[in-house]
């Protein structure tokens, strides 16, 4: 598949490894910086969603997508990212997504809006008993261009994931994907929530992310998903 991600806002909080780790499927290991595990939040727009050789299809093609993820290896040592769930406003994708990928997707009511600075106001309400009708919002704006993050670095760990892993009732599934590495830029934001965590059963951390980075978009391939 081709896909086009836009205007996505990483937000990360460092979280205890061990808590992370209790959460993972078999032959999943928590991925670590300088002995520190992440918690990720990030929104942003899928656009121009289709399959090889089709083209994309209005109304089907383009939705919204709030995720919450964290880092991990497979036994093999191979890095990749582990997702608690991926909100959309798009049945169909949540139902494909969940049916061939096993991926935890969720249906909410999501709207959103680019105002011509470039700031995106970005909101998310999960549709189901247990989330209780909280929203999580998000305002930014780009405000500064950043260098290609290198290998090593913070950055790097965090953005530059190419495979994702998911359980399937039959074991441990893999995929990929490929893009041009992230243009990032500091992003201005006014309005965060980590209401997200406590949806996905994690506790709060109770302070301001302590990694923030925006880009505005890349050009991604999705391959096969694989069995582990």
């Amino acid at each position: 598949m081709y896909q086009q991600w836009q205007d996505l806002l990483f937000l990360h909080w460092e979280y205890p490894a061990d808590l992370i780790q209790a959460t993972l499927p078999e032959g999943l290991f928590v991925d670590t910086f300088d002995g520190g595990a992440w918690l990720g939040v990030v929104p942003f727009f899928m656009r121009n969603i289709r399959p090889r050789f089709l083209p994309a299809v209005p109304g089907i093609s383009n939705f919204l997508e709030l995720n919450l993820r964290t880092y991990v290896h497979d036994r093999a040592g191979l890095p990749g990212v582990w997702f608690y769930s991926l909100d959309a406003n798009q049945w169909l994708a949540v139902r494909i997504a969940r049916r061939f990928f096993h991926l935890p997707y969720e249906h909410a009511k999501m709207k959103a809006d680019r105002r011509p600075d470039g700031r995106v106001r970005f909101e998310s309400t999960r549709l189901n008993a247990r989330a209780g009708g909280r929203s999580c919002v998000f305002e930014y704006a780009p405000a500064g261009e950043l260098p290609r993050p290198a290998p090593g670095s913070l950055e790097f760990f965090l953005v530059e994931r190419y495979r994702l892993y998911s359980q399937a009732p039959g074991g441990l599934l893999r995929g990929a994907v490929f893009h041009e590495p992230y243009p990032l830029c500091r992003p201005d934001v006014t309005a965060w929530d980590d209401h997200l965590l406590q949806l996905d059963g994690f506790q709060p951390t109770g302070r301001r992310p302590d990694h923030v980075v925006m880009s505005r978009g890349v050009d991604v391939a999705i391959f096969p998903i694989i069995r582990v």
